[in-house]
Parts: structure tokens; C-alpha cells; sequence
């Protein structure tokens, strides 16, 4: 890595755009009427958004391009990996969350890392997107944005897949698990 943390090196950007070629070209039944030229180019223009797909890829979720939103001009990145990332597990939900732990503290949030990351959790809705593009999250769940009215009560919300079917569910948010972590979403 360069002085500056979130710049990547010439190498860096070479194995990165590499490997989401790779999968890109792997996984079409994800994104069937994009192609790569046209979003290699939007990557190469964007070098904090090279950055965060780092970071995504780094920590194991396996970062691929699901859609195109028109009304952003922007491609949608979701992580892909089979499983929560790994590098994104044992983590509460937010920084009040954490903050409210006495004891036994995880090393960080899902929101707070999400943010350093540059990314943001997936929502509800897009959770179910992605399982419609696959079967995630079998043996283990994520935590995904929760209603600021769940949150308030001090509750936060995760999904996982289990007997072909995607559920939601609640715990406190200063829960954390080595099975739970968080998928992101970016856009670029």
C-alpha cells in the first residue's frame, strides 16, 4: 500500500481488476446485459471505488457487479461470496451497539466497518435480490439495515437462507456471532 491508505498500487489495481473480470465473466447469470468494457473503464475512473471493491475483496466477499442503476448511472456491486465474508465476521451491529458492551467486546461494528470500508450494508429488499441470484448465506447470516424504529428499541435485523427460503430476524444489536457478519453494496 501507498503513504495514503486508500490508494492502491499499479499492481494492486492490475490483480483486482483481474479477478472481478474473472468473476465477472463467470457469474453473466448476475449481470446479463452489462459488459465488461464499459465497466473496467467506470472502475478505472474511479479510484476510491477501486479502493472499497479492495477492501470488499480483502476481507472475502467476493465483490461482483449484479445491475446497472439508470437513474445514478451507476453500476451495483454486491458481495457474492457463498457465505457472510469472513473477514466481516463477530461483529455487532453499530457503534452504540458496542459502545453499550460492558464486557466481552467485539473488535468492531457492521455499520462502523461498512463505513471505512466506503460501503454500505445491503438492505432487506436487496438481501432478497441477491438471493435471487443464487443460494447465500446457508450456514451462516448477515446483518443488513435496520429500520431506525427497530434500531431505536435497540434491536437490528439479519437474514440468512435456510430450507430454500430467505428470512429475516431480530436480536439486540450488540449482539455478535462467529457465524454473522455483513454483506456490502456499492455503487460505482
Amino acid at each position: 500500500m501507498n503513504t495514503d491508505q486508500r490508494v492502491l498500487s499499479t499492481d494492486q489495481i492490475n490483480d483486482l481488476l483481474g479477478t472481478l473480470k474473472a468473476r465477472f465473466e463467470k457469474n453473466m447469470n448476475r449481470h446479463p446485459n452489462l459488459e465488461w468494457t464499459k465497466l473496467q473503464a467506470r472502475l478505472e475512473a474511479g479510484s476510491s471505488k477501486l479502493w472499497s471493491l479492495f477492501e470488499m475483496e480483502r476481507s472475502a466477499g467476493q465483490p461482483d457487479v449484479v445491475g446497472f442503476d439508470d437513474k445514478l448511472d451507476a453500476f451495483i456491486f454486491y458481495d457474492c461470496s457463498a457465505e457472510s465474508p469472513k473477514g466481516r465476521r463477530s461483529l455487532c451491529y453499530d457503534r452504540l451497539a458496542l459502545d453499550s458492551r460492558k464486557e466481552n467486546k467485539p473488535e468492531n461494528s457492521a455499520v462502523d466497518l461498512a463505513a471505512a470500508m466506503g460501503i454500505d450494508l445491503l438492505t432487506e429488499a436487496e438481501y432478497r435480490s441477491l438471493q435471487m441470484l443464487g443460494q447465500f448465506d446457508l450456514k451462516t447470516s448477515s446483518w443488513v439495515k435496520t429500520p431506525q424504529e427497530i434500531r431505536k428499541l435497540g434491536g437490528a435485523v439479519f437474514c440468512d437462507r435456510r430450507y430454500d427460503t430467505v428470512f429475516l430476524y431480530h436480536n439486540g444489536a450488540e449482539s455478535y456471532y462467529a457465524a454473522r457478519g455483513f454483506r456490502g453494496v456499492l455503487k460505482v
